[in-house]
């Protein structure tokens, strides 16, 4: 420690006031100084450094931080994934801060209240908070994130991109693509633009969505919804002629880049819909019938693409919390308990959670989750489609539940009701399977008068969604094949170019 060059700017808290010993032939009384305790305030201004601001090296930095270059700042309670993910922490969880597209863009420290910004390659200051990333008064204003895609079949892997993205705003819009520009560029989808629109809306970090977005991201969609900056996963998305599709904003310093979820793709979905096999739950590695048919979708020895070949999902409990809402139930809250597969989460499920979600003033939702082996004797074939660690992910991204529990018992007992101090137990229109002995799994609810039938106005079910896919199998598989085919081709030509440089 030692004396301060500069007491007036610096903060009270690190320097101390102290009167200095006197020497000999010096005056009396000593003269008064404060002495710093942290070096790299000394002679700088009173705002703590970041850093954006050039610091990176002398700041210190916070637990569970990612390195400067990599990204910083202050969160707001989503948390990232890492290592690429720095920057303070509240509630546990780190903020996202990935990599800008055209190379590492600094995070901004955070300082006292609002963080500062991150600087693009371009030299353009982005907005973050409405401080301007060199520090200083720039206009308060919420910074407008932009993403988009197709988001057909609906899974963690969309949930977990606009998450991220929603991390670095403070306001996410999210265009969804027609079915005609899904069907021309792609192939057929799945689900319908209504469908599609409504499942987006459900995720618990969008804001607003954007139907009808064009195909191709351009600066003038951004300009349009007054959008900062847009997001994609580190994937790949192509035209109908191979074109990267985020080129224009990409070249503008208006990109983003988040992680994409591994092991988990809508293609790799349809491969398992189309399995008349449990291994995709169950730990088979050695089926073949499995490993056949996985070829056919990118994710067997055979798929080579690394965008379209998946990986095997590992959950970890890093995911979960940043996927849950950390929200306990206060006093005056309806706690309203459901339970199911929720395999494939889809509209129908939506439909459902929205209308027990309007049976309260205050409610406060508790999805009961049955383990795959309960799921698969009450469903029977290779149901579940997704695992336990999957549904629940799904589960916890939807607006309208605050909290999931992992491997449910089938039969809602007193001590589940008397634990969660549940006020209300829901089912939808959907057959209730009895449980092993016979009983109803809804006996001991129905019995204190707390059991409710709720009429979501969907008939959409999973097995519904399996037969669309069946249906169509051919051009699914068709569609699969040529997008792996169209990524290929630009892997080839990324090694070229990457062979020519040196």
């Amino acid at each position: 420690m030692t004396e301060c060059g500069t007491p007036s700017s610096c903060w009270p808290s690190h320097c101390a006031p102290v009167r200095k010993a006197p020497t000999r032939g010096s005056r009396w009384p000593p003269r008064a100084v404060r002495i710093c305790r942290r070096p790299w305030h000394r002679g700088r201004s009173r705002r703590p450094p970041g850093p954006g601001a050039g610091w990176a090296a002398a700041a210190p930095k916070a637990p569970g931080a990612g390195r400067a270059t990599d990204g910083g700042g202050g969160a707001r309670g989503a948390g990232g994934d890492a290592p690429q993910d720095g920057g303070g922490t509240r509630g546990g969880a780190a903020v996202t801060r990935p990599k800008m597209a055209a190379g590492r863009g600094g995070g901004a420290g955070a300082g006292r209240g609002a963080a500062a910004a991150a600087a693009a390659d371009s030299g353009a200051a982005m907005l973050r908070n409405g401080a301007a990333a060199g520090g200083g008064g720039a206009a308060h204003r919420p910074v407008r994130v932009w993403c988009d895609g197709c988001y057909d079949m609906v899974h963690y892997g969309h949930s977990n991109q606009l998450r991220q993205a929603r991390a670095m705003g403070d306001y996410l819009i999210v265009g969804v693509h027609t079915d005609e520009e899904i069907a021309k560029h792609k192939g057929p989808p799945v689900f319908t633009q209504e469908e599609r629109y409504k499942m987006v809306q459900a995720i618990k970090w969008v804001d607003e969505i954007a139907p009808g977005a064009p195909y191709v991201t351009t600066l003038e969609t951004l300009d349009k919804y007054n959008c900062d900056f847009c997001v994609h996963g580190d994937d790949i998305t192509l035209t109908i002629d191979g074109k990267d599709t985020y080129e224009e904003v990409k070249t503008a310093g208006r990109y983003r880049e988040c992680k994409r979820t591994q092991g988990v793709s809508t293609t790799d979905l349809v491969g398992r819909m189309l399995l008349m096999t449990k291994a995709h739950h169950s730990n088979i590695d050695e089926d073949l019938d499995y490993r056949k048919h996985t070829d056919n979708f990118g994710k067997g020895p055979k798929g080579r693409s690394p965008w379209t070949g998946v990986s095997q999902f590992l959950q970890t409990s890093q995911k979960i919390i940043q996927f849950a809402s950390g929200k306990e139930p206060q006093p005056g809250d309806t706690i309203i308990y459901v339970a199911g597969a929720f395999d494939l989460f889809h509209i129908g499920h939506v439909d459902f959670l929205e209308k027990v979600h309007q049976l309260a003033e205050r409610p406060y939702i508790i999805a009961g989750l049955h383990f795959d082996q309960e799921v698969n004797r009450y469903k029977g074939k290779n149901y579940p489609i997704m695992n336990i660690h999957e549904r629940t992910l799904s589960v916890l991204a939807c607006r309208y539940v605050s909290e999931v529990v992992i491997g449910a018992p089938y039969a809602v007992t007193a001590d589940l009701l008397d634990h969660f101090r549940v006020t209300l137990v829901c089912h939808g229109m959907t057959e209730v399977v009895p449980d092993k002995d016979g009983s109803d799994p809804y006996e001991e609810p129905k019995r204190r008068g707390i059991f409710q039938l709720v009429d979501s106005g969907s008939n959409l079910t999973t097995d519904l969604i399996v037969q669309r896919i069946i249906k169509n199998r051919l051009e699914f598989e068709a569609r699969n094949q040529k997008k792996e085919a169209k990524e290929l081709a630009v892997l080839e030509a990324m090694k070229k170019l990457e062979e020519e440089k040196h």
